[in-house]
């Protein structure tokens, strides 16, 4: 079973499906370990469904009814359908009659477990859901895709879910629109993101239950028993969107937004694409590392005790944070984890999905394109490929796997840049661009997610002696100038005095940066 190979379980009894449901209740799941997670082992029987609902005659549901007809297609018989928003943006049962629903007891409804992100339990079956649900309120408002990619544990359990063959679809709600721009903190491919709010995830949906139908039986089964499911999905998901007819447009950020809109969903073409391949056809996971990365020291380059460059490594996924004052970063990943499960040797491709291609290099280490170092300069908001009127402050990299006919999903890098600061870099002595100033105040109309980049009300100005080194900062602020020196100590008349940079974490308020001396202490 795919979700017991790489977190490891306590097997139990299995919970048998019956008349389309799967009934779930606390006594009946398993805990897995490490972790706080709970497995449910499903049993689905074979029915007598047909895979699609009477409703369904566009041409890529007349393809698929053929496909199944002739016994090419495995159909849903087996796949999990789990709504998280408690009916509130339901995929009607009998569009897709095979799938078999999941139900959660009372115990469960309770205790919040069926409710918003998906997480707390996890099945050993194919899985896709939606939860149309957002925090709408207060001044954390999110997305739950952003919700999830900002908490502590978020990442981790998103890829045991993409690993176990689950895939969610979530509205972006306020968190991709011209007003703001594109607020999802990283790129990633555990999950879709709909365009819109409230049941704008329905042709998702759809979408999804059909590739998973359309894939030949043995495919499925092998995908399902890899761990390869999710990853293959995305592939064929996003080299079938609308405006991805190309390959080279595929190993773009066009096939690889953040969220997808409902126009952009091409059934036929998913369902082509699902059917063709086969076991060996199907392109391997890239799996990521992290080997070196330039580093930041907290009080000095940015400021706010507990507060990391880091956002999250996984090994589909690497997210960062721009806090630091420098005007260039680098990175050096390796691809050299991805395993084909044909034994084949990928080739890997390593592509700029978005961002200033003047101020971000690639450069592969080897032949094969194991390694490469990234190397990005500070660089001004762009467009959202595909949707000029979103801007994005995101840089985002994928490495493509490819071994046969098909590219991979993409191993993604991505860099998030805090573009409500007003920075100012020149020139030092020998040319490389330094520091000159640096406001950190949110500008009135601009936003920034509080919960990464807590408030702060100052704007730091930067000396250097003739030979370029750093001497230190003056701190503009409300209550007036504030001097310090290169090491981040404030200077006094009683000589440097060591300061903490605290964040502070009030209830239904923003987090904020709060000075503190030894005598506020």
């Amino acid at each position: 079973m795919a979700a017991s190979q790489e977190t490891g379980v306590s097997n139990g009894d299995p919970i048998e499906a019956e008349g389309g449901k799967v009934s779930v209740g606390l006594s009946a799941l398993s805990r897995l370990w490490p972790g706080r997670r709970l497995l449910a082992h499903v049993r689905v029987p074979e029915s007598s469904a047909p895979v699609l609902g009477p409703d369904a005659r566009a041409a890529g549901h007349r393809l698929l009814w053929q496909l199944e007809f002739e016994g090419r297609a495995a159909g849903n018989h087996g796949d999990l359908y789990e709504n998280r928003d408690r009916a509130h943006s339901l995929l009607p049962p009998k569009a897709h009659p095979q799938l078999t629903h999941v139900a959660y007891d009372a115990e469960i409804r309770e205790a919040g477990l069926d409710y918003g992100l998906a997480g707390p339990i996890i099945f050993d079956a194919p899985l896709i859901g939606n939860s149309s649900t957002a925090v709408k309120h207060g001044p954390l408002w999110r997305s739950l895709p952003r919700l999830a990619l900002t908490g502590d544990d978020g990442p981790v359990t998103l890829y045991q879910n993409y690993l176990a063959g689950q895939i969610h679809v979530y509205p972006e709600h306020r968190d991709h629109d011209p007003e703001h721009g594109d607020l999802i903190p990283a790129n990633t491919p555990f999950f879709l993101i709909s365009q819109g709010s409230s049941g704008s995830d329905q042709p998702h949906l759809e979408a999804l239950a059909m590739i998973l139908a359309a894939l030949r039986p043995e495919t499925k089964k092998f995908l399902h028993e890899n761990q390869l499911l999710a990853p293959t999905v995305q592939m064929i998901f996003r080299r079938c969107l609308t405006s991805v007819r190309t390959r080279e447009t595929y190993l773009s950020g066009l096939a690889h937004p953040s969220v997808i809109p409902r126009d952009q969903i091409n059934l036929t073409r998913m369902v082509q694409l699902a059917n063709a391949l086969t076991p060996e056809t199907v392109p391997p996971m890239v799996r990521l590392a992290v080997l070196s990365e330039s580093q930041a020291t907290v009080g000095i380059d940015y400021f706010g005790e507990g507060l990391s460059e880091r956002l999250f490594d996984t090994p589909v996924a690497v997210a960062r944070l721009w806090r630091s004052h420098v005007h260039s970063r680098n990175m050096v990943v390796s691809a050299e984890s991805t395993r084909d499960p044909q034994g084949r040797k990928p080739e890997f491709l390593w592509r700029l999905l978005r961002g200033d291609p003047q101020r971000t290099r690639i450069e592969p280490l080897d032949d094969r394109g194991l390694q490469a170092r990234i190397t990005i300069d500070w660089q001004l908001p762009r467009p959202v490929p595909g949707q000029r009127e979103i801007r994005s402050n995101r840089v985002d990299i994928g490495v493509f796997a490819r071994t046969g006919d098909h590219d991979s999903t993409p191993g993604l890098i991505s860099f998030l840049l805090p573009h409500h600061e007003t920075r100012r870099y020149a020139p030092g002595p020998l040319g490389e661009m330094r520091i000159e100033s640096r406001d950190f105040r949110v500008p009135e109309d601009e936003y920034a997610d509080p919960v990464l980049f807590p408030q702060s009300e100052w704007r730091d100005v930067y000396s250097y002696d003739p030979a370029g080194v750093l001497q230190g900062w003056t701190r503009q602020t409300a209550e007036g100038l504030i001097q310090f020196d290169a090491s981040g100590r404030k200077n006094t008349t009683a000589g440097p005095q060591p300061v903490r940079h605290v964040v502070e974490r009030p209830d239904d308020k923003v987090p904020y940066l709060r000075l503190r001396t030894e005598a506020d202490e």
